[in-house]
């Protein structure tokens, strides 16, 4: 995983300095008066990983123009609204750990962490309303409701074997493509692109965000938990019909297709050995990496009239990075 970490930092090489600054800037907002809420903003902290949608936002700028200020206080709230949102997901998933971490949901309980999450919320606002163009503050609030959408579908369809693959989509689109979308198009605007080229970030963003989520959604069946930093299974145990899940019941003899509906949301004892079997009398989890990469060549068409440079260069490998994960 190291050498990976490592990779990716190759890749943010055009945007390391200001990477850095919007840490700095992320890390400033975060602070109070109450030590013990310190200490859990801490914990926040080392969900720190791949920086993807921070990253995303900053190559976006000096792909299509140059950065400025307001990209490094943008960089700092895209990433401050995706903690909240894991930190959220740790509760209703029940999750122990992220990042290699302990949870806040598993150390201080669910009612801390969903305050943490509202908490990283408020400060994303606050930040975003510095600016002096409040077009950043509505689209992050629009992109917001648009997550948090996302986020209820999906919680009021755990346990449905009758989801479809476009409703699947429809809900990761939601809940993870557009925060990736928003973040593309806001590096773009406020870099001073055009209107067409900024929706052709945005759209960009979008693709590899879905692509991002069809991934990690089969690590969570197949991904190591030590390499992955994470609890895994918890969206077979938690009811979530996932992409290779969706697919392995349009393809499964009757038998097998029963054992999979009864195991949703109450996977029992081996569950990954058995659902492992499941998935590969179907190709499923092939199918789902084959989605993923259309999704990164769609990504990549949206980008390919912008002009060639380390920052455009690292737009692509990002994308192609996303299939080749492990964590």
């Amino acid at each position: 995983m190291i050498s990976v970490l490592s990779e990716l930092q190759d890749l943010y090489a055009p945007v390391r300095f200001d990477l850095t600054l919007a840490q700095r800037i992320f890390d400033d907002e975060l602070t109070s008066v109450f030590p013990f809420v310190n200490d859990l903003c801490e914990t926040v902290r080392s969900y720190r990983g791949k920086m993807l949608r921070p990253a995303l936002l900053l190559l976006s700028a000096r792909a299509t123009g140059k950065s400025c200020a307001a990209h490094h206080t943008l960089a700092a709230v895209v990433e401050m609204v995706h903690m909240a949102t894991l930190v959220h997901d740790d509760v209703l998933d029940e999750a122990d750990q992220r990042r290699k971490q302990p949870t806040i949901a598993s150390t201080d309980g669910n009612v801390a962490a969903v305050l943490v999450g509202d908490y990283l919320i408020s400060h994303a606002f606050h930040l975003c309303s510095s600016l002096d163009d409040q077009h950043a503050s509505r689209r992050i609030a629009a992109t917001t409701n648009i997550v948090c959408e996302g986020e209820l579908l999906q919680n009021r369809r755990r346990g449905d074997a009758t989801l479809t693959e476009a409703e699947y989509f429809e809900i990761i689109q939601r809940k993870t493509g557009v925060l990736a979308a928003v973040a593309c198009e806001l590096g773009a605007r406020f870099a001073g692109a055009d209107d067409s080229t900024a929706a052709a970030m945005h759209a960009y963003g979008l693709w590899a965000g879905v692509a991002f989520q069809i991934m990690d959604d089969v690590l969570d069946i197949v991904g190591d938990a030590n390499t992955v930093g994470k609890t895994l299974g918890r969206d077979l145990a938690q009811g979530k019909m996932t992409l290779p899940m969706i697919h392995c019941l349009r393809g499964a003899t009757s038998a097998t297709a029963k054992a999979l509906r009864a195991a949703i949301g109450r996977p029992g004892p081996r569950a990954s050995d058995r659902i492992g079997g499941w998935l590969a009398e179907t190709a499923s989890i092939e199918y789902s990496v084959t989605i993923a990469r259309e999704h990164v060549a769609e990504a990549l068409r949206q980008i390919d009239p912008l002009p060639s440079g380390d920052s455009k260069q690292s737009l692509v490998a990002l994308v192609e990075f996303i299939i080749d994960r492990h964590f």
